[in-house]
């Protein structure tokens, strides 16, 4: 079977190369004490998930991931290609969105290569660190709303054909780093395009890395408008919910409203089940065989600043 990795971009084929620099925090954050899941997986935590029957595996997996790495930041290298890989993701809330020379060729093959054949993606056209959305599902609608604190990405939306009676609306989400309120300026903006072009009735999941230092932000309770945004939050096998680079702040969310939450599913990989979702760090991830080809130091990669969050769903 072809690949199907069309692309909605309206940009040049071929655009220059883009180098881009760790996020500001990035620095500043402090290297943990412990090592990178709670200080490890103990020998009560490496049990978790294991009691009882194997967990129901979702009919729709969604992933939120900003884990472009190496020098540049971009995506390619072998590391974050393995994460995708042994996670098996149907959607994707991808950020910093960069791919070689960023022509519409190579992002095309970066998708067939990491994902599959029938893959399709939308990527923000002609900004520095676009946002996309990386979907098993047919892209009925794709586009970009304008985030009014930055202008080096915006706010990337898919409408996808699930299977079913309910469209699923994507969005992929980059928050600034510089502070609260100018986070909780870019979701008044966003909600307000939510509720003025999304159905009710319509499945709606957002995510992506939003810098937030703390759970408890404005931005997080404006979202709560048009998503569930309380607990259970995912975590890895550790309990540790965190997904900064050092697993010290809970910068990268992934969210869905009240009609898609209700179909939640511990996300399941191979006998184990997390309740609120997978925060994925290949450090602290057992057995790792349950998500081959990932190599233990993944997640570690040079300048790779987040880890990706995983929640299943099973859809009807």
């Amino acid at each position: 079977m072809l690949a199907s990795c069309s692309s909605n971009e309206s940009a040049s084929p071929t655009a220059p190369p883009v180098v881009v620099p760790p996020e500001t925090d990035a620095s500043t954050d402090p290297p943990d004490s412990e090592a990178p899941g709670d200080g490890g997986l103990d020998a009560d935590a490496s049990d978790e998930g294991d009691a009882g029957p194997p967990p129901t595996k979702g009919n729709l997996r969604v992933m939120a991931a900003n884990i472009s790495s190496g020098p540049s930041l971009v995506y390619g290298p072998a590391e974050g290609v393995r994460i995708f890989q042994g996670l098996h993701p149907d959607v994707v809330l991808i950020q910093e969105l960069v791919v070689g020379g960023n022509s519409i060729a190579e992002v095309d093959s970066f998708v067939t290569t990491t994902f599959g054949a029938g893959f399709t993606y939308y990527r923000e056209p002609a900004v520095q660190i676009p946002n996309g959305i990386i979907s098993r599902y047919p892209i009925l609608e794709s586009g970009t709303w304008v985030d009014p604190a930055v202008a080096n990405r915006g706010f990337a939306y898919a409408k996808l054909d699930l299977p079913g009676a309910h469209p699923l609306w994507a969005i992929s989400l980059h928050l600034l780093t510089t502070g609260a309120a100018q986070r909780s300026t870019e979701v008044t903006a966003l909600v307000a395009q939510v509720k003025a072009v999304i159905p009710a009735a319509d499945y709606l999941v957002l995510g992506g890395d939003f810098n937030t230092p703390v759970r408890a932000e404005p931005c997080i309770t404006g979202l709560s408008e048009i998503v569930v945004t309380t607990a259970p939050y995912p975590a890895d096998g550790a309990g540790n919910e965190n997904t900064s680079g050092p697993r010290s702040k809970p910068h990268d969310w992934l969210l869905a409203d009240v009609d898609l939450a209700a179909f939640g599913l511990p996300t399941a990989i191979g006998q184990r089940g997390y309740v609120g979702g997978l925060v994925f760090d290949s450090r602290v991830f057992t057995p790792l065989a349950d998500v081959a080809p990932v190599q233990p130091m993944d997640s570690a990669a040079q300048n790779m600043q987040h880890m990706p969050v995983v929640r299943d769903f099973l859809v009807p």
